[in-house]
């Protein structure tokens, strides 16, 4: 069976759809599960109670930038990352909200020197990124020097 989800960092930190997260878990290991989808009201797989469930709730359609809150997960995904613990995220389809914060984790580890790259390397681990003009003008007002 194809692998649908991808390794941001290698066996560290991973990233894919919503219907991913029991491989995510089961067999990358995750600890810790980086919700994106502001309409989730619960963890997209209950199988293991050891796993923190962590929602950042970004609007998928949003008509504004949103850069808090991608923070947020950016944040969040570094800070476990950093404290040694394996992270997945995810929204929806693993596309747009994906996307952004996979380009913006790029660029807060320094795997990435611009915005640009950043989305290269992203989309080289996961074809199906594509992000919308809010999500770019987002990273850009974080990351204003990429």
């Amino acid at each position: 069976m194809t692998q649908t989800y991808q390794a941001l960092i290698d066996e560290h930190i991973y990233m894919g759809g919503a219907t991913d997260v029991e491989k995510m878990i089961r067999d990358a290991h995750c600890e810790v599960i980086v919700d994106l989808r502001e309409e989730a009201t619960g963890i997209a797989y209950s199988g293991s109670e050891q796993v923190e469930w962590i929602q950042i709730a970004l609007d998928d359609h949003a008509k504004t930038t949103q850069p808090e809150v991608f923070k947020q997960a950016i944040d969040q995904i570094v800070e476990n990352y950093r404290q040694g613990k394996k992270v997945g995220f995810h929204c929806g389809g693993g596309k747009g909200r994906t996307g952004a914060v996979a380009i913006g984790t790029l660029l807060a580890l320094d795997k990435a020197n611009t915005l640009e790259e950043a989305e290269r390397l992203a989309k080289e681990i996961r074809s199906v990124i594509s992000i919308k003009e809010t999500q770019r003008e987002a990273l850009q007002l974080l990351f204003p020097n990429t």
